[in-house]
């Protein structure tokens, strides 16, 4: 080609020469391509096998699109090391933040940066427009290397409490327009793992994953509602939805797009990058930020019994929660759906109750209040509310049946966590979507439901041990999840019964007590009777004793939707839960993290008849350690617990 005629077509925008860059990981393991031409497109690759070719991205502002026959200024290469502090340690009390970034800045005024971590790939776009800007759209194309298997949490809309199934199949095969919520599971050749997710989410909705029919998924979005007609009390129809995403600040980063990756099951489930890549706390004193149990009411039906009064939703039966709070050094209950005077009145509680006198009686055993209400309810009046709950001295609330993700929403979640920061008040998100790092920003933010956890017991047969393994390697890739364990009526699946009243789970007593361990949750649930645990004193005795927050995490042993073995470091005490399927097992312990010198061992194992009667189980207490080894036995559907204390 002449020289002349190359000119020529350069100047007519028809020749273009892609330039790529690269960054890889610290340990080299991971390596991401960006190539820019009329696109900007990336590929990746773990251990030289590619995982993702030529992704798209692009930022629709309506005017223009970024990203589309982009300019580059300059592209630069950064390296991190450092160690970051948690203020609630869900899985650690610090986290290793060591990463290598790509920023490459174009004309005119936005950039996309790239951060590669050991365990994981994490970009965004990151804009300095004066203006106001309108979203109509952003592309996340994600074109995989295989028709690689995924666990996909479908949803049938975009106004959804996230509370799904994993469907396990082949990428390629869901048809053009099915969708999911986040995160899901991509399981790629040689056992490579990728958890897709999003962080840093604010002022900006929730990103959903929509198949085409080949082995990629394109980006989908709630759009902005301009109206809606109320439903119900907690439900929105006749919806009027904008032609556009967002409207926000031109200067701005917008949410990572996070891809977690493993060739290690178990490493997968230690992964934190949502926390690492979010906002540092806006919250300058947390000190009264208290994490623990809670005793809950709602799942259980306030069924008490052995008792001199009628049971239900008033003074005396919760007096009997917060007296079995206290004996079993439990620092919260919670007061879900019907202490209001109404579900829409949610300034005054039931007249069959005294919350004033609740509140005080609570703090005379040293055990706070945390107060359900609805979202639309506090939404319309959000500070006035939270004024009378923290007048009367409530601790929290758990605000519920949002089942939004738009940006709206979003924002409620955000203008939620500062106002109850304001008044030192915690906050339990129920029919939400997951958690996508605000927590970091807000650390009062000490649970989020958005998972099909133990309440669908009422209603279905939905929670399989298969699921709550899943689970694991799945929805609490985002972050915490109130699952609400602690049934004391365990089933295997033949004898397992749907009971909105009395109802009951699937799998072992010991499955249910290794839930705490296994899963993250700051502010945990033990969701049953206080008369069923007074009945049984061994068990309730060992959850009593549970951390909901953790030095460190170490995972022993797991594969995903089969089996974990989890290790969890408090203070001088090591607590180690184990999760099977419907399928028996046998792990390996190896107690080589243990530190120096004896420690005493207490036992929760699947009894001998735990497989035909599941809440058998046997306790054992013996002495373990370092150079110990031990083989646990899972029953069907079974758990394995221990706590071992430094002697």
């Amino acid at each position: 080609m002449k020289a002349g005629f190359l000119i020529f077509l350069m100047m007519m925008g028809l020749c273009v020469f892609a330039k790529d860059y690269t960054v890889s990981s610290p340990n080299g393991s991971i390596k991401v391509t960006v190539s820019v031409d009329t696109q900007i497109k990336w590929s990746a690759a773990v251990n030289n096998q590619a995982i993702f070719t030529n992704n798209t991205l692009s930022l629709d502002l309506g005017t223009s699109v970024l990203g589309t026959n982009p300019k580059l200024v300059s592209a630069k290469t950064t390296s991190v090391k450092s160690i970051v502090q948690t203020v609630v340690a869900v899985k650690s009390k610090t986290i290793d933040n060591t990463y290598n970034q790509l920023s490459l800045t174009f004309k005119p005024n936005y950039a996309v940066n790239f951060r590669v971590f050991d365990n994981g790939i994490a970009y965004r776009f990151e804009t300095s427009i004066k203006d106001e800007i309108m979203v109509k759209n952003e592309e996340v194309g994600l074109n995989f290397a295989g028709d690689f298997g995924v666990l996909f949490p479908e949803e049938e809309t975009v106004y959804s409490h996230y509370e799904r199934l994993y469907l396990d199949t082949k990428i390629g095969s869901l048809a053009a327009g099915r969708f999911s919520s986040l995160p899901t599971l991509v399981k790629a050749d040689n056992n490579i793992k990728i958890g897709i997710t999003e962080a840093d989410l604010f002022d900006y909705p929730c990103l959903f994953l929509e198949a085409t029919g080949n082995a990629a998924f394109t980006s989908k979005y709630p759009k902005v509602i301009l109206k809606a007609d109320p439903k119900g009390d907690r439900a929105i129809q006749n919806i009027q939805e904008a032609d556009y995403i967002a409207k926000t600040s031109g200067t701005r980063t917008f949410p990572w797009r996070v891809f977690m990756i493993s060739t290690e099951d178990a490493r997968l489930v230690e992964n934190q990058m949502v926390f690492l890549l979010s906002r540092e706390s806006k919250i300058a004193e947390t000190s009264w930020i208290k994490p623990g149990l809670v005793a809950w009411d709602w799942w259980n039906e306030n069924n008490v019994y052995g008792v001199d009064f009628k049971a239900g939703l008033d003074t005396k039966t919760y007096k009997y929660y917060i007296d079995f709070a206290a004996k079993n050094n439990i620092p919260y209950i919670i007061l879900d759906e019907g202490w209001t005077k109404s579900t829409l009145n949610i300034k005054e509680a039931n007249p069959t109750l005294d919350i004033q006198e609740l509140i005080a009686y609570g703090k005379s055993k040293n055990v706070d209040i945390i107060l359900w209400c609805l979202w639309n309810a506090l939404d319309a009046d959000l500070e006035g509310t939270l004024d009378i709950y923290a007048k009367w001295g409530a601790k929290g609330i758990k605000t519920d049946f949002m089942a939004r993700s738009e940006q709206y929403m979003v924002n409620f979640y955000e203008r939620t966590a500062k106002a109850c920061a304001d008044r030192k008040l915690l906050v339990d998100f129920h029919g939400a979507f997951k958690p996508s790092g605000m927590a970091r920003a807000y650390p009062n933010i000490i649970n989020h439901e958005g998972v099909r956890g133990m309440e669908n017991c009422k209603w279905s047969k939905d929670i399989t041990p298969e699921h709550d393994v899943t689970l694991c390697f799945t929805r609490m890739l985002a972050g915490p999840m109130d699952f609400t364990p602690g049934s004391m009526t365990n089933k295997n699946e033949k004898d397992f019964a749907i009971s909105f009243s009395h109802p009951m789970s699937q799998g072992t007593r010991c499955h249910q007590v290794a839930m705490y361990v296994c899963y993250d949750a700051p502010v945990q649930m033990l969701c049953d009777s206080p008369s069923n645990y007074y009945k049984e004193p061994e068990t309730t005795s060992f959850i009593s004793k549970m951390p909901t927050v953790w030095d460190e995490t170490k995972i022993l042993d797991a594969k995903v939707g089969d089996y974990i073995l989890t290790a969890r470091h408090k203070d001088n005490n090591w607590y180690l839960g184990a999760m099977t399927d419907w399928t028996a097992r046998t792990l390996d312990v190896d107690f080589s993290f243990l530190g120096e010198g004896t420690y005493e061992i207490e036992i929760m194992q699947d009894g001998i008849n735990a497989e035909v009667s599941c809440n058998d189980y046997k306790r054992i207490v013996k002495q373990v350690t370092k150079a110990d080894k031990m083989k646990i036995e899972l029953a069907k559907g079974g758990g394995w617990a221990a706590i071992c204390k430094k002697i």
